[in-house]
């Protein structure tokens, strides 16, 4: 099993934490959507950012609630991931 956070685990990760909801295929097929078009603010990021931290044991980046789109986030979450061994 891989460590890496998917599109699937991230719209999860949006609707339990940020209270939105989006379809994980449509997540996967729009990388490069901002988040802001799903609704969600640093601040829902941010609380992404805190369960990931939770649930993997592993700091993400103090900038993390920054990325502008799924796919700059999971970049940034994965890269950090694979580092830490988590």
């Amino acid at each position: 099993m891989s460590d890496a956070l998917t599109p699937q685990e991230l719209a999860t990760l949006m609707r339990k934490n940020a209270g939105i909801a989006v379809e994980p295929a449509q997540l996967a097929e729009n990388l490069d959507s901002r988040f802001d078009a799903y609704g969600l603010d640093s601040l829902g990021l941010l609380g992404i950012v805190a369960a990931l931290e939770n649930h993997r044991g592993a700091s993400m980046p103090a900038d993390a609630e920054k990325c502008a789109t799924p796919r700059e986030f999971l970049a940034l979450v994965n890269n950090t991931l694979t580092k830490s061994g988590a």
